[in-house]
């Protein structure tokens, strides 16, 4: 069944994912509390490598709580009339910013490597295992917590689209940021530690112990790879890069099929929440009869269109 594109409506295009924001809340809490386990472990017994472990945790900490604050104040400013085209993007921009302190801590983690292996230290190898794996299996746990809760499961009845079309939607449109964003830290630190892990039995039973630098570049690469992706994915959002976009060629068509052939004169699509978009079309037409409300009418085929502004110019018959 199509919706309709009414004149009065709600400026509340996106609602939220309140799975994804408990599971968040409660990684949050075993993160911070790691973190302060180790922050204390390390100086009750003078352990650099727990203070140093704490110290990073608490990075990704500060990435958890901040997309759980994004959650919250998207639902609770949801209903503000100073966000015109709703709050949705508070969590994508916290996203973004997750990305960018992702990638600081890729870039630190390049720096001390390079560091150890310019100048190598003594690594206390029992200690240090012992930590990682602890820390593994805290990343895991979050991991799987939020590993499906990124994912509203409601469903769309798109008649017409074709399979290009349905395959994009799914994968890159119906994705949280917000919640990528906690998840993708999540899974970095869990990646960090398998690879200290090696890193630390090569170092311990080969005496490869520049294994473990390495390794720390080979973290720092993909990290940051991972990071890059979200800034650009989530950098595309917040300038409305969406022109690209088989929605966009779906108005396109819907306008080429009115009747007596309006022009498309100029045309704007942006994001205003996940799978859902709106857009602001100006036609021109040489027919009186045509309305707002039946362009809007023949837009709500499309589901993921939420909201449009229609504007029809008249051209004078000579």
């Amino acid at each position: 069944m199509n919706h309709t594109l009414h004149q009065r409506h709600e400026h509340v295009f996106d609602q939220g994912n309140a799975v994804a924001q408990k599971r968040i809340l409660i990684a949050t809490l075993l993160t911070g509390f790691m973190m302060v386990v180790e922050i204390l472990g390390g100086w009750i017994f003078n352990s650099m490598a727990l203070l140093a472990d704490g110290w990073h945790m608490s990075s990704h900490m500060l990435a958890l709580g901040l997309a759980f604050l994004a959650y919250k104040a998207a639902r609770d400013y949801a209903h503000d009339s100073r966000f015109t085209f709703g709050t949705w993007k508070i969590e994508i921009l916290t996203g973004y910013s997750s990305a960018i302190l992702l990638m600081v801590v890729a870039l630190f983690m390049g720096y001390h490597s390079i560091e150890r292996l310019i100048n190598p230290v003594e690594i206390h190898y029992n200690e240090a295992i012992l930590i990682a794996i602890i820390g593994l299996v805290v990343n895991l746990l979050c991991a799987w917590l939020l590993h499906d809760s990124g994912h509203d499961h409601h469903h769309h009845d798109h008649h017409h689209h074709d399979n290009h079309h349905e395959a994009h939607a799914h994968h890159h449109e119906g994705q949280d940021l917000n919640h990528r964003a906690a998840f993708i830290h999540v899974v970095a630190d869990a990646a960090t530690s398998v690879l200290a892990i090696v890193g630390l039995f090569a170092g311990k039973y080969f005496g490869w112990s520049f294994l473990d630098a390495l390794l720390g570049l080979v973290g720092m690469v993909l990290i940051g790879k991972w990071a890059w992706g979200l800034i650009i994915q989530a950098g595309k959002t917040l300038l409305d890069a969406e022109m690209d976009h088989p929605v966009v060629d779906e108005i396109k068509e819907v306008v080429a099929a009115l009747p007596h052939a309006p022009q498309l004169a100029d045309l704007h699509v942006w994001k205003v929440g996940r799978d859902k978009f709106s857009c602001i079309l100006s036609l021109e037409t040489h027919e009186s009869t045509l309305t707002p409300a039946q362009v809007k009418q023949a837009l709500s085929i499309h589901d993921e269109i939420v909201h449009a502004s229609i504007e029809i110019n008249m051209i004078n018959n000579e």
